[in-house]
């Protein structure tokens, strides 16, 4: 049945206002019969500005291009060598409310660093996942239509300095550290095959299909 199944897309490194445009295709176009996919993909440089944000947080961008944009939260930095995970999901469909896809989300993160011995937690006042005090994984989601889109982005092996030129999702001075920094040894595709994985297993998909390329709509 459709509601079990789910489409996995490896993208790669890609620009990152192509994706979004797709995601917002994607979402726009699919109906009950759609199956959910999961997208993960690497961005080139780009600052991402939600729909809190404010424009006090954007310190120094510099020559990393600013892209205000229609998910929750404030602003982030996305780069090569970061984990983006893209949950396109008809979450009415699935009986799954907002709070609880963040959740999963979150403990799909979890559970991962678990999986290499690195205990982490989310945080009730500032979404995401959290080494001790540290941010490894931020997360910033839209609902259109009763399906999700935008997604987490973890911290793989990358480039941190760009997060200095902002306050990472409008808190300032918040550290933010990464899984090569917290003793993990696996790169951007081993870690997505993982986190799919685990994020199938937690959502209870009974069928998973790899596709390669945004789909054609």
């Amino acid at each position: 049945m459709v509601e079990h199944t789910l489409i996995v897309r490896e993208l790669g490194l890609q620009q990152y206002q192509p994706i979004w445009q797709a995601m917002q295709q994607f979402t726009d176009n699919r109906n009950d019969d759609t199956p959910d996919e999961l997208w993960l993909v690497e961005h080139a440089p780009v600052f991402t500005q939600g729909q809190a944000g404010k424009a006090e947080h954007l310190l120094n961008t510099g020559d990393i291009p600013v892209v205000p944009v229609d998910r929750g939260g404030q602003v982030t930095y996305h780069g090569p060598g970061q984990l983006v995970a893209y949950p396109l999901l008809n979450i009415k469909r699935r009986n799954l409310g907002v709070r609880n896809l963040v959740t999963e989300i979150e403990q799909s993160i979890v559970d991962l660093l678990a999986k290499h011995g690195i205990e982490s937690a989310p945080r009730c006042d500032a979404p995401g996942v959290y080494v001790g005090d540290d941010k490894i994984c931020s997360l910033g989601l839209r609902i259109r239509k009763g399906c999700s889109f935008h997604g987490l982005a973890l911290n793989v092996n990358m480039d941190m300095s760009p997060f200095l030129r902002i306050n990472p999702c409008g808190y300032a001075g918040m550290n933010m550290t990464q899984t090569s920094t917290v003793g993990i040894d696996a790169n951007v595709q081993q870690l997505g095959s993982e986190l799919t994985s685990i994020f199938v297993e937690r959502l209870g998909y009974q069928q998973v299909e790899t596709q390669q390329g945004v789909p054609h709509v």
